[in-house]
């Protein structure tokens, strides 16, 4: 039986993506002009940096930036200028130091992200990418080169995407990639605000597997996310329709599921989690 999938929803009706700037607009228009605060960059400044677009598959990309930004619900288009980010959004560490972030307590036990370091994770990551159940959605089977070469475009790159083995009660197993949505490809099919953080996701050994052990870890770095990136409102994933379980699985963690969208290389479920929802959903 195919699976359900659930009510499609065309990506700009959801409706907690409201502008509220349009509403202070409107309550504001006749009072005699502001100065401009003195971190709100000049209408017309050309911004500086360079845009390094992350995998283009996004089935397991590379994103990342920032301070102060534009108003949430911005559209994607108005982050970048001539295809480069916003300086403001470029203002050192893009996620907020992920390695020093603290261990999270879970049902399960006690969760840690740590950064990847190549010459010691890549054998364990290479198993894992060569399970055949990983292997249908992340598509990096192969030799050793080939998920090195996946892990080294980020570990190389400008910081918006920081890949990490998960550590249940110190053992490593599962692997997280925490990348800036606002400034990965994805960014092109949502409407996305400032500092968007996305999430990507694989369970190592097939014992953690099918038992709520994703949902539980889901939920968990959400709020990673959240209590370590005081400026990120929202927490997404992009899970491919087809995989059901891990739909579920977000579902599951606190996400909500907001429209279907058609990426480069799958139909994927926008999953979001709110920070403004975190402790009803």
């Amino acid at each position: 039986m195919s699976p359900t999938r659930p009510p499609t929803d065309p990506p700009g009706d959801d409706t907690l993506d409201l502008r509220v700037d349009d509403l202070v607009a409107l309550l504001t228009r006749g009072a005699p002009p502001q100065p401009p605060a003195p971190d709100t960059p000049t209408p017309g400044t050309p911004a500086t940096g360079t845009f390094v677009p992350g995998n283009p598959a996004t089935a397991a990309g590379n994103p990342a930036a920032g301070t102060s930004a534009p108003v949430p619900g911005t559209p994607a288009g108005a982050l970048f200028r001539g295809g480069h980010p916003h300086r403001e959004l470029l203002d050192g560490d893009l996620l907020d130091s992920v390695a020093s972030w603290s261990p999270a307590a879970t049902p399960v036990g006690s969760f840690r992200l740590v950064p990847v370091r190549l010459e010691r994770d890549l054998p364990l990551l290479t198993r894992w990418m060569n399970d055949p159940a990983v292997a249908a959605f992340w598509e990096l089977a192969g030799p050793e080169t080939v998920t090195a070469d996946h892990l080294r475009a980020q570990l190389e790159g400008d910081g918006r995407s920081v890949p990490c083995l998960g550590l249940l009660d110190g053992t490593p197993m599962s692997y997280f990639e925490i990348y800036r949505a606002d400034l990965d490809p994805l960014a092109r099919h949502y409407p996305a605000r400032p500092h968007d953080t996305g999430l990507h996701l694989l369970i190592g050994g097939t014992a953690d597997r099918g038992r709520g052990v994703g949902t539980t870890l889901l939920r968990a770095v959400a709020d990673l996310v959240l209590d370590h990136r005081p400026r990120c409102t929202r927490v997404l994933a992009e899970p491919d329709l087809r995989n059901t379980p891990s739909v579920s699985a977000f579902l599951g963690g606190g996400f909500r599921y907001a429209a279907e969208v058609d990426l480069p290389d799958k139909r994927a479920a926008l999953m979001i989690r709110d920070r403004a929802l975190r402790h009803v959903l």
